[in-house]
């Protein structure tokens, strides 16, 4: 379907970091806007005055920026009371709403009632009855109240571009509160008029929100606005297909960016989470993903969240990053006393799963590990043996100039003088003495990165331990 003068928002509430999900959420978003020529519109929905910190709205913005995920317009919905306070007193004004007086202990009783009776607990209505000059005096007098919506009972019908039409009966659920009082409006009734204003006309967020939605289009309808178009995207499960929750540290998207996990690699893995392009193709440039989004293919079941996928998209992008970008981002994570070259870069990134494991994979470049000497041992290999052909190989490496000193170059050498020798009876040892290590780069790799005074001392070092 052709989709005009699209207008889309992603609208967190600050109350802690942004969520893994919420980035999605957001992505899927901004892919729709860009997708489709249209407006990406980010709203910090801030009313929640004990919960909102501003540290979580500048968490909000730089992982939003940090995903490359660019907004053409923002808004704080804590900088627009004066607006939602106006909508209030009209719904009042025009009988569509109203103050409700009744205390916490009543409306529990009222509900524990309702129960007894084996009915789905909902506000009884019976401030509804007071006059609205009555109860203009009681706020005036600093009565404690809240403002609800009078709901209609009728039935609601939306068709969601996921999940198709969905029908909702409203008796069920009462005169709901949409403000604490004229200056704390709640989310369902600050993100009608907001997307009123905003002139929202599609609004995608988690299948989480399908409940409230009649709710929404109960309060459009009484403000005289438009219903903006929806498309509930599928949660984001763990692997045990249970809802992944935000007070897990480990679904921020800033502990992905600590762990040094690459933009990149996460916005094709997010992007992947419940849709896929008409070809199937996996590995994609934020660019060939706008070109392929279409929200008709996003799915209707929830999306699992599978760990080895992220790592294997992170291991592609870092393998594939240039070497000065690579060494920009790498440095971010290892000790600034590290002399770091694109060499020993180039040897372990396909080895890492992310930036943070770099130190540990490096660490035998800065300081060669105590190992035991039967390491340098290739299978029966006797210690003996293994001196000898540590011996030649160390003749070869002294004899070879600085500038020959390359992983091309020594590869050729040695592998020349192997000829039809075991390979694994030298090159194993060779490998143990530059790494100290039983899993490491290659041997020729490792040499160019360490250079030629550093390998042949390395090598000295592997001959001693063998002739203990």
């Amino acid at each position: 379907m052709p989709y005009e003068d699209v207008r889309v928002r992603f609208a967190p509430s600050p109350t802690g970091p942004l969520h893994i999900g919420s980035a999605r959420t957001a992505l899927f978003n901004y892919l729709f806007a860009k997708a489709t020529g249209g407006k990406f519109i980010l709203r910090i929905e801030d009313t929640d005055f004990e919960r909102s910190k501003e540290e979580f709205t500048q968490n909000i913005t730089t992982g939003l920026s940090w995903l490359g995920l660019s907004w053409d317009e923002f808004y704080k919905q804590s900088e627009r009371i004066s607006i939602y306070r106006g909508y209030l007193e009209n719904l009042i004004e025009e009988g569509k709403a109203y103050p409700c007086f009744c205390s916490k202990e009543d409306l529990e009783a009222e509900r524990q009632a309702m129960l007894s009776q084996g009915l789905a607990p909902k506000y009884s209505g019976k401030c509804r009855a007071i006059l609205k000059e009555e109860a203009a005096k009681k706020v005036e007098a600093g009565d404690s109240y809240v403002i609800r919506f009078k709901t209609p009972e009728t039935e609601v019908s939306f068709k969601d571009l996921i999940h198709g039409t969905i029908k909702f009966e409203t008796a069920p659920i009462g005169d709901f509160v949409i403000a604490r009082n004229f200056d704390q409006p709640l989310y369902q009734f600050a993100v009608v008029v907001d997307d009123m204003l905003m002139k929202i006309n599609y609004v995608i967020r988690g299948d989480d929100h399908i409940s409230n939605t009649p709710k929404q289009i109960l309060i459009a309808k009484a403000l005289g606005a438009e219903t903006p178009h929806f498309a509930h995207i599928p949660m984001i499960l763990n692997p045990d297909r249970s809802k992944m929750s935000k007070r897990f540290a480990d679904t921020s998207l800033q502990d992905y960016i600590d762990k040094g996990y690459l933009s990149e690699a996460i916005v094709n893995f997010l992007a992947l989470l419940g849709w896929h392009p008409q070809d199937d193709q996996e590995v994609m440039s934020m660019e060939e993903i706008i070109k392929k989004f279409d929200i008709a293919r996003v799915q209707k079941g929830g999306a699992v969240f599978n760990s080895e996928k992220l790592d294997w998209f992170n291991t592609h992008y870092l393998s594939h990053l240039p070497d000065e970008k690579l060494l920009e981002e790498a440095k971010k994570f290892l000790p600034s006393e590290w002399n770091v070259n694109s060499k020993m870069l180039n040897s372990v990134k396909t080895r890492t799963k992310n930036l943070s494991e770099l130190k540990e994979a490096l660490a035998f470049y800065f300081e060669l590990p105590e190992y035991p000497k039967d390491l340098l041992r290739w299978k029966e290999e006797t210690n003996v043996r293994v001196a000898e052909n540590l011996r030649e190989t160390l003749k070869l490496l002294e004899d070879t100039e600085d500038d020959l000193f390359t992983e091309k170059a020594l590869e050729a050498k040695i592998m020349f003088m192997l000829g039809e020798k075991s390979r694994g009876e030298w090159l194993w040892p060779l490998r143990v003495s530059l790494s100290g290590q039983k899993n490491s780069p290659g041997p020729f790799e490792m040499m160019e990165a360490l250079g030629k005074a550093e390998s042949v001392r390395r090598v000295q070092a592997g001959i001693r331990k063998a002739e203990e």
